[in-house]
């Protein structure tokens, strides 16, 4: 099962400067549109192709539009990679936009 992380959470860890892999997995215009700080672009297709690869870091946490892809790209990290904690970002990056501008006053 993926845990989910609210925008707040996410915010509080980043802020600390927390060491963990930050994965936006929208597409490429969203990406290049806004993204949250310190995050990777990687698409599910690239995610598919190179999760068993890939050295991850212990704790991952995964975004995308409104948090669904991000919960199967998750499980994907969960299943075949080989981080110690994966998570999905409640509500994606529609729900972090509030957050980031609450934390720009």
């Amino acid at each position: 099962m993926v845990d989910e992380l609210t925008p707040e959470t996410v915010r509080e860890r980043i802020d600390r400067g927390d060491e963990f892999d930050l994965i936006d997995v929208r597409g490429d215009d969203a990406y290049a549109d806004g993204h949250l700080p310190g995050a990777e672009h990687v698409t599910i297709e690239e995610l598919e192709e190179t999760v068993v690869d890939r050295d991850w870091a212990d704790d991952v946490i995964v975004y995308c539009y409104v948090g669904k892809s991000s919960i199967q790209a998750a499980r994907l990290i969960e299943e075949y990679g080989n981080a110690e904690s994966v998570a999905s970002m409640a509500g994606g990056y529609d729900a972090w936009e509030p957050v980031e501008a609450s934390t720009a006053d």
